[in-house]
């Protein structure tokens, strides 16, 4: 099976068309649409061109752009808190360069 990373917003979007096509969601999915609902900010239709721009930050794993994406930080602190879990820190200015790129979707 491959592994394919989706924003909430893209989530959404594929739920409902489900949801559409047939009579019932299963729980989690249900729940999935819901939260999906409640925290997608971004139109899903920016979310691809933002991820494309996102991933020529050096460093950048589709994973990360996706979750930015997602979060659409606005501060550097937020930033370093998506990269945290990683095992290399993202220079001063390539968060910089990760918060033009999402003021600039929003």
């Amino acid at each position: 099976m491959e592994e394919e990373y989706v924003s909430l917003s893209e989530l959404k979007v594929i739920l409902e068309k489900e949801k559409g096509a047939r009579a019932d969601l299963t729980p989690e999915q249900q729940y999935a649409l819901s939260h999906a609902a409640a925290f997608a900010r971004m139109p899903p239709e920016k979310v691809p061109a933002m991820v494309k721009e996102l991933m020529e930050v050096p460093m950048m794993s589709l994973a990360n752009a996706v979750k930015i994406a997602d979060v659409l930080p606005t501060h550097l602190d937020d930033v370093r808190a998506i990269f945290a879990k990683e095992r290399f820190a993202l220079s001063k200015e390539d968060a910089e360069k990760v918060l033009e790129i999402v003021n600039k979707y929003r």
